[in-house]
């Protein structure tokens, strides 16, 4: 790999005494340890955190009752500890460049107008002020359970109107193009089936192998736990293996995740995402993503007439405002469909919407008679 190909610079791979490769990036005078998988989670965790934890806004030089000096707060909170490694990395991405730049600020004389105009600085992409909006009433509700603050401003904005659906739901004739293109026995292939009839979420499918395989006396099944909530014992996910699924995987070796790199190496989520994108821009679908998959599926259970409870049972989503998300525009144009269906088969036909021109004829009629006759 070279230096100016690395995604993290400063992270030089080194061997230790039993020969296993490691990495570690020097920071602020510091050796930081970054674990032994480049571009992993936990490797972008501590990447990040060796470069967060300069003196200008650590914990000693942080001014009390600051912004900066909450921030700090909530990290060491059970609610942020809780959190798994890539939503860590996630609410540090959004909260860090607020510190960095509102860091002093004093929390007790924070009103909503200070917020909106923090969220109006992200206005070009509503999503991304929606994102620190959520964070800012995470933090500032940390803030009046520490007595800091009586009332939390920042639930006093509204969100920005996102334009769309968030990522784009893959159709039918998106994934028959993504398999023209990429044929069985490929990654890309590989990839797109697992998360196709797993709904499971790039985290997950780095990480689903044969032994996530169970033998039952219903037949084979494909269990796992949600990685987005396994520090809290989260949602197992149990769903039966899909005949597709299983004629894919049939070929995989036993030893190794599905979807390990070409070194057999397990590989990252990020890794996985960027992937994609490179295998949908070789299929010419530029509006697919890997998250769009996992929609998909959920589509595709709502298209069946599964129920919003059978949904979450497949995708491991915990509430159903989620899923109703993913499957409003199957399930609309589900409930259209019977609903002019059950108009249609209607057994009064006398009385149905295609007689209704003579009826008011014959209404409109005999209205005219009687006022003339009052005349």
């Amino acid at each position: 790999m070279r230096r100016s190909d690395r995604k993290y610079p400063g992270a030089k791979p080194y061997f230790d005494r039993h020969g296993k490769m490691r990495w570690r990036v020097w920071s602020h005078g510091k050796r930081h340890e970054l674990g032994t998988n480049y571009g992993s989670d936990e490797f972008i965790l501590r990447y990040e955190a060796a470069f967060n934890s300069k003196p200008a806004i650590g914990v000693d030089r942080t001014i009390p009752g600051s912004l900066s000096d909450l921030i700090v707060a909530f990290y060491k909170s059970p609610l942020f500890r809780g959190l798994s490694p890539s939503t860590i990395r996630t609410y540090r991405s959004h909260l860090e460049p607020l510190r960095a730049k509102h860091g002093d600020k004093p929390v007790n004389r924070l009103e909503r107008r200070h917020v909106m105009k923090m969220l109006a600085e992200k206005a070009d992409t509503p999503s991304a002020a929606n994102n620190l909006r959520k964070r800012l009433i995470q933090i500032l509700d940390h803030a009046i359970a520490l007595d800091w603050i009586k009332m939390n401003p920042a639930k006093a904005t509204k969100p920005y109107k996102v334009s769309g659906g968030g990522f784009h739901t893959w159709d039918e004739g998106e994934i028959k193009r993504f398999f023209e293109v990429h044929e069985p026995g490929t990654m890309p292939h590989r990839a797109v089936t697992i998360m196709l009839y797993t709904g499971a979420a790039r985290v997950d499918a780095v990480k689903l192998g044969p032994w996530n395989i169970k033998q039952t006396e219903k037949g084979p099944r494909i269990e796992y736990r949600r990685q987005k909530t396994i520090k809290s014992n989260g949602v197992m996910v149990s769903i039966p293996l899909h005949p597709d699924l299983a004629e894919v995987l049939a070929d995989c070796p036993d030893d190794k995740p599905f979807l390990a790199t070409a070194y057999g190496k397990p590989r990252s989520a990020e890794g996985l995402g960027n992937a994609m994108r490179d295998w949908c821009d070789q299929a010419g679908l530029k509006a697919c993503s890997s998250h769009g998959l996992r929609k998909a599926c959920a589509r595709r259970l709502a298209e069946v007439e599964a129920t919003a409870h059978q949904i979450m049972a497949v995708t491991g989503h915990k509430t159903l405002a989620e899923v109703q998300r993913y499957t409003e525009a199957a399930v609309r144009e589900g409930l259209a469909d019977s609903a002019m269906e059950k108009l249609i088969a209607r057994p009064n036909r006398e009385q149905s919407v295609v007689n209704l021109p003579n009826r008011f004829t014959k209404y409109s009629t005999k209205s005219l008679k009687n006022i003339g006759e009052m005349k």
